[in-house]
C-alpha cells in the first residue's frame, strides 16, 4: 500500500516550493515474538522469547514485553544495557528520534539490538499498515510520536492476544512522560514509568542505583537556594554569537585549580583567542570539553590565571563562606600586567559528558543513600549519586554517568554504571587508563571479524597476476625484541650497472581491509595500535597484525613496496612503487642486526645487505640533518617485567643502537617517495603530515636554559637550532647536550595528519622536509592504510572510491586520527606512570642522581636519567613554615634560603611512593644535595599518577 506526504519548502532563491513524498506501507513486517506463527521471521533474526525470561516483576509478574518511548531509550540506556533487560520492542519511530538526538546512545542501542542474548527486536512501525499513523494539523511532532508509540503498543497487545498460547504475553510501555502515561493508561495499556519498573523487581535491587535522575526544572527551584543563573536557550546563544555579544568556545577546565577554566574561542578573534573563568558562578555548571557559549567581562572585572593549586575536597553544599574564601585567594596576588580576557559561562552549546572512572567518597551521615564520586580525572566535578551499595563500592574503581546539573546544587547529579575492580589492581587500573583516555579496547565484534579471509589462508595464481614477485630478493626485517606485529621489511643489492638497488616492503593490510566495511570501520575508528608497558591494543584484529599482513621471516607475503636506484653516495636515481609478494629471510631484533654488522666474520647475503643499508642510512642521515633536520632526545623507559607477577622488576632507559637510526632513514625516505606520488596524483586529497614550526615565544625556556651556562642556541630556523644544539657541548658535563634536546622537544609543536586540499603549508618542521606522509606502518597506523589507498590508485593497482577523493571527509577522519594518536600518546604514558609506581612500590626509599629541568616559582621540575623520570621538588607544604623563596625569571632560578638552583644543576633526591590517596597515588622527590641551610625545608613533590595528562604539564612549563 502506498501513502503520501506533501509538504511546502522555501528554496534558496526564495520560492516555495512543494514536495510529495511516497510512503511505502506493508502488511509483511514481523512482529518478532518466537511465539507467533501469523508473522514470517527472517532465519537469524532477533526474537522476543517465548516465555520472556529476565527479570521477576511484582508490578507484572507474568510473561512481558517491554516497549520504551524515546526518552526512556535516550536516558536510561545503561539501564537497558544491563543483562537483567531482555525482550525489548525498540520501535522505529523511537530508534529514528534516538538517532537525530544523540548519535552515541543510537550506536549502543543499535549494539544492543544486534545482541542475540538481550532479545531486543526493532519493529518498523512507521511502514506498517495497522501502526503508521499520519500526523494531524496542528499537532506537534513530539505529540504524534507519543501517539504512534501508543499505537504500536496497542496493536502489539492485541495482536499478541491471538497467539494461541495458555497465558497471553503483556506488553509494558515504558515512559517518563506523565501525559503520555495517562494518554496510555487512558487507552488500557499498561504502563510505567522506568522507575516504578526497575524498582519493581525484586530479585535485582542493585539496578535502581543505574536509573538515571531525570528531575523536572520546576523541582530544583523549590528545594532552595539558587547558586547558578539560567543557562540561556540555544536560539538566544546562536543569535548572541553572530551578533558578537557573546563567544563560542571549548570548555577546558585547571587540573589543578577546580575554581578555574579557560575557553578556547572557536573561529579567527585575534586578541581573545583564549578567555579565563574564574570562580563557580562564571564557571556555571560547564564541564571540561563542553562546548559553551561566554560572555566577556568588563575590563575591570579581568582576573590573572592563577598559580594556586586548589582540590575541591568539600563535602558540605552549604559551605558557601569557605567557597568565596578560597575565590579571594585566586585574587590577591596578582599584578596588573597579569591580567586577561575573563568571562563567565552563559549557556551550553553541546554537552560532552562521558561516563567517567573514579571513586566514591562515602557520606559521613549514617545509612545514607546520597553519596559524592570523586573523578580520577580532576577536571570533572565531583558528581552527586544515590547507591545502596556504598560499602560494597568503598575501595572500588567505578563508573559514573552525569545526568544533569540542576541551578541550586553545587555539584552535577548522576547514577553508578559499572564497579571494574578493586583500586590499585592491575588489570583494573589498566581499564581506567583506556577508559580516561578513550581508547577503544572491546573485543573485536562479529561483525568486524566476519570480514577476515578464511583459515587455512594462502596466495592464488589469481593474486600473482597482479604482483610482482620479489621472492627471490633477500628481505629482512629489524625490529625491537618480541615485535609480532613487523609492518618493514628492507633490502639492498649491487646492480649490473654498478648501483644499488634499495627497497623498503610495507605489509600490504589495504589488501586485507577493503574501504567501507565492517573491519575497515573499526581501523578507521580506533586509528592506531596503542602499546602499553605489558600489553598492546591492537588497530586491526590479530589473524591480520600478528599473522597474515605481519611479515614474518620464511613465509610468503603481500607487501607495497618503494624501490629506489641509488647511486653509493645515496643520491636517488630511479624510484618505482608496486604491490609485490616476498618471503623475509631473516626477523631481526637491532641487537642483531648491529651484530651482523660489526662482525668481520659473516659474510653471507643478510648481512651484506645490512652492511649496503647501513652505509646508505649514515649518508641519508648526515644529508638530512645539513639541510636542518633536528636530532631530539626524550627518556623512553623500558621495563623488565616478572614473567609470573607480570610486576616490573627493572627500569631503564632505552638504549639506542647504529641499526635503529638505520631502518628509520629508510622510512622517512619511504613515506617522503611517497608523498611526492600521491600528491602529484592527488594534488586535493593527498593525506600527508606536517610539523609546524613553533612560534619564536616557545623557544625562550630553552635559550635563557642555555644562556645560563653560557651557550647561544638560535632558534631562526630549524637549521640554526640544529646547528647551535650540535655545537652546544660543555667538557665538564657529557650529560648537558642531552638536556638542552630534552628541552627543544618541549617547545615543540604537535605533528598533525591533514588532507592536502584543506591546507597550504605542508612542512615538516622537525624532518626539514618539504612534503611528508605515513607510509610504513600500516598495520597500526590507520593514516597508512588511506595512503596505500591512494598509492594504490595513483600506479593503477586498485580502483578508487568516493569517500577516498572528498576532502571534507577526509579532513573529517584526520581529526579523529590526530585525536587517537594523542590519546594513544597519554595513554602510554599514564601506563608508563603507574608500572614506575608499581617499580618504586617495593623499593622503599630510592636516592638517585638527578637534572635541573626547570625552576618554578616555589619549586624545581627535575630529570632523573637512571629512570627517565620526571618529577617536581616543592619547597613549600600545607602547615609548614616558608621558606625564605626568591625566583627570578630573567635567569631563571630559584633561592631557597640562601641556596640558588639554576636549569641543568646535578642535584640528588629521595624517590619514594606516597600511596596515602588510593586514587591518586604519586611519586613524591625529596631534595637531599644540596642541603637547603636556614630553615626546616619541607621537601616533596608532583605525581606521576595514572591520571596525569603530560601535555598540560608540558605547556605550562614551556609558558
Amino acid at each position: 500500500m502506498l501513502t503520501s506526504r506533501t509538504f511546502l519548502k522555501r528554496t534558496r532563491a526564495g520560492a516555495v516550493m512543494k514536495v510529495v513524498r511516497e510512503h511505502y506501507l506493508r502488511e509483511d513486517i514481523a512482529c518478532g515474538a518466537a511465539a507467533c506463527e501469523q508473522c514470517g521471521q527472517q532465519p537469524g533474526e532477533p526474537r522476543l522469547e517465548a516465555q520472556p525470561g529476565g527479570a521477576a516483576s511484582s508490578l507484572c509478574p507474568a510473561p512481558h514485553y517491554l516497549l520504551p518511548d524515546t526518552n526512556v531509550l535516550l536516558h536510561q540506556i545503561d539501564i537497558l544495557e544491563d543483562p537483567v533487560i531482555t525482550n525489548v520492542i525498540v520501535l522505529q519511530t523511537v530508534l529514528q528520534e534516538v538517532r537525530k538526538r544523540s548519535a552515541p546512545v543510537y550506536k549502543r542501542i543499535r549494539d544492543v539490538i544486534a545482541n542475540p542474548e538481550k532479545h531486543f527486536y526493532s519493529f518498523t512501525n512507521e511502514h506498517h499498515r495497522e501502526t503508521y499513523i499520519e500526523q494531524e494539523q496542528g499537532e506537534t511532532a513530539n505529540d504524534r510520536n507519543d501517539k504512534a508509540i501508543r499505537v504500536a503498543a496497542k496493536w502489539y497487545d492485541e495482536h499478541l492476544k491471538k497467539i494461541n498460547n495458555e497465558e497471553t504475553i503483556q506488553v509494558i510501555l515504558l515512559t517518563n512522560d506523565r501525559n503520555n502515561k495517562e494518554k496510555a493508561v487512558e487507552e488500557g495499556l499498561t504502563a510505567y514509568t522506568c522507575e516504578e519498573y526497575i524498582k519493581s523487581l525484586i530479585a535485582n535491587p542493585d539496578l535502581v542505583d543505574r536509573l538515571a535522575c531525570v528531575s523536572d526544572e520546576g523541582k530544583e527551584i523549590e528545594s532552595g537556594r539558587i547558586i547558578f543563573s539560567e543557562h540561556l536557550p540555544l536560539s538566544k546563544l546562536q543569535q548572541g554569537i553572530k551578533s558578537g555579544i557573546y563567544f563560542q568556545g571549548t570548555f577546558r577546565a585547571n587540573r589543578d585549580n577546580y575554581l578555574e577554566a579557560t575557553v578556547w574561542i572557536h573561529g579567527d578573534t585575534e586578541e581573545n583567542k583564549e578567555i579565563i573563568i574564574q570562580g563557580l558562578k562564571n564557571l556555571n555548571r560547564a564541564v571540561h570539553e563542553d562546548l559553551v557559549a561566554v560572555e566577556l567581562l568588563a575590563k575591570d572585572q579581568w582576573v590573572a590565571p592563577s598559580s594556586v593549586v586548589l582540590q575541591d575536597e568539600g563535602q558540605n553544599e552549604d559551605d558557601d563562606e569557605n567557597e568565596e574564601e578560597k575565590e579571594n585567594t585566586l585574587k590577591s596576588s596578582v599584578s596588573k600586567n597579569m591580567l586577561r580576557p575573563s568571562g563567565r559561562v552563559v549557556g551550553i552549546i553541546k554537552r560532552n559528558w562521558r561516563p567517567f572512572c573514579g571513586m566514591l567518597s562515602k557520606s559521613q551521615i549514617k545509612e545514607a543513600r546520597r553519596h559524592l564520586f570523586t573523578p580520577a580525572d580532576r577536571r570533572i566535578p565531583r558528581i552527586r549519586i544515590e547507591t545502596r551499595q556504598s560499602s560494597a563500592l568503598e575501595g572500588q574503581r567505578i563508573i559514573v554517568a552525569i545526568d544533569g546539573w540542576p541551578r541550586n546544587s553545587r555539584y552535577p547529579n548522576g547514577h553508578f554504571v559499572k564497579n571494574l575492580g578493586t583500586a590499585g589492581d592491575k588489570e583494573t587500573e589498566t581499564e581506567v587508563l583506556l577508559l580516561e583516555h578513550d581508547v577503544p579496547h572491546q573485543a573485536f565484534s562479529q561483525a568486524v571479524l566476519s570480514f577476515l579471509p578464511k583459515m587455512p589462508w594462502s596466495i592464488t595464481e589469481e593474486d600473482m597476476k597482479f604482483r610482482e614477485d620479489l621472492r627471490y630478493l633477500c628481505v629482512c626485517s629489524v625490529d625491537p625484541p618480541g615485535c609480532t606485529d613487523i609492518d618493514d621489511a628492507l633490502h639492498c643489492r649491487e646492480l649490473e650497472n654498478g648501483n644499488l638497488e634499495v627497497g623498503v616492503h610495507i605489509a600490504d593490510v589495504s589488501h586485507f581491509i577493503r574501504p567501507g566495511n565492517a573491519l575497515d570501520q573499526e581501523s578507521a575508528k580506533r586509528g592506531t595500535t596503542v602499546y602499553l608497558c605489558e600489553k598492546r591494543i591492537d588497530m586491526v584484529p590479530e589473524l591480520l597484525s600478528s599473522n597474515l599482513c605481519s611479515l614474518r621471516s620464511n613465509v610468503d607475503r603481500f607487501a607495497f613496496s618503494c624501490i629506489w636506484e641509488m647511486n653509493h653516495n645515496a643520491e636517488i636515481l630511479k624510484t618505482r612503487f608496486t604491490k609485490s609478494v616476498i618471503n623475509s629471510k631473516a626477523s631481526l631484533t637491532y641487537a642483531e642486526a648491529q651484530m651482523r654488522i660489526d662482525s668481520s666474520s659473516m659474510k653471507d647475503d643478510i648481512t651484506t645487505s645490512l652492511r649496503g643499508l647501513n652505509k646508505l642510512a649514515k649518508i641519508l642521515k648526515k644529508r638530512r640533518i645539513d639541510n636542518g633536520a633536528l636530532t631530539l632526545s626524550s627518556p623512553e623507559v623500558r621495563f623488565h617485567i616478572d614473567s609470573e607477577t607480570h610486576d616490573p622488576i627493572d627500569l631503564q632507559t632505552k638504549e639506542l643502537k647504529e641499526t635503529n637510526s638505520m631502518v628509520e632513514e629508510f622510512m622517512l625516505l619511504a613515506n617522503i617517495s611517497v608523498a611526492k606520488k600521491i600528491h602529484e596524483e592527488f594534488s586535493e586529497y593527498a593525506l600527508l603530515r606536517k610539523h609546524p614550526a613553533p612560534p619564536p615565544s616557545n623557544y625562550d625556556i630553552l635559550v635563557k636554559a642555555a644562556k645560563s651556562k653560557n651557550l647561544e642556541i638560535k632558534t631562526d630556523s630549524a637549521k640554526a637550532l640544529a646547528d647551535t644544539l650540535d655545537k652546544a657541548e660543555s667538557p665538564d658535563f657529557p650529560y648537558l647536550n642531552t638536556l638542552l634536546r630534552i628541552l627543544a622537544t618541549r617547545c615543540m609543536m604537535q605533528a598533525v595528519y591533514f588532507c592536502s586540499g584543506m591546507d597550504n603549508d605542508f612542512h615538516h618542521y622537525g624532518l626539514a622536509s618539504p612534503i611528508y606522509t605515513h607510509f610504513t606502518s600500516p598495520i597500526r597506523r590507520y593514516a597508512d592504510i588511506i595512503v596505500h589507498r591512494l598509492l594504490a590508485v595513483a600506479i593503477q593497482a586498485d580502483s578508487t572510491y568516493p569517500e577516498l577523493t572528498d576532502k571534507h571527509k577526509l579532513a573529517d577522519l584526520c581529526k579523529n586520527l590526530n585525536y587517537r594518536h594523542k590519546m594513544a600518546q597519554y595513554a602510554q604514558r599514564a601506563s608508563v606512570a603507574f608500572h614506575t609506581q608499581l617499580f618504586f612500590k617495593n623499593k622503599g626509599v630510592v636516592n638517585e642522581e638527578a637534572y635541573i629541568l626547570f625552576v618554578r616559582k616555589n619549586a624545581i621540575v627535575v630529570l632523573i636519567p637512571k629512570y627517565g623520570l620526571e618529577g617536581t621538588v616543592f619547597f613549600e607544604e600545607k602547615d609548614k613554615p616558608k621558606p625564605n623563596i626568591n625566583y627570578n625569571d630573567e635567569v631563571p632560578s630559584l633561592t631557597v634560603e640562601k641556596t640558588t638552583f639554576y636549569t641543568f644543576d646535578k642535584v640528588k633526591v629521595n624517590i619514594m611512593l606516597d600511596a596515602s590517596n588510593i586514587q591518586h597515588q604519586k611519586i613524591r622527590m625529596a631534595l637531599v644535595e644540596p642541603k637547603i641551610l636556614g630553615s626546616d625545608v619541607p621537601n616533596q613533590t608532583t605525581e606521576l599518577s595514572t591520571n596525569s595528562e603530560p601535555e598540560k604539564k608540558k605547556k605550562k612549563l614551556k609558558k
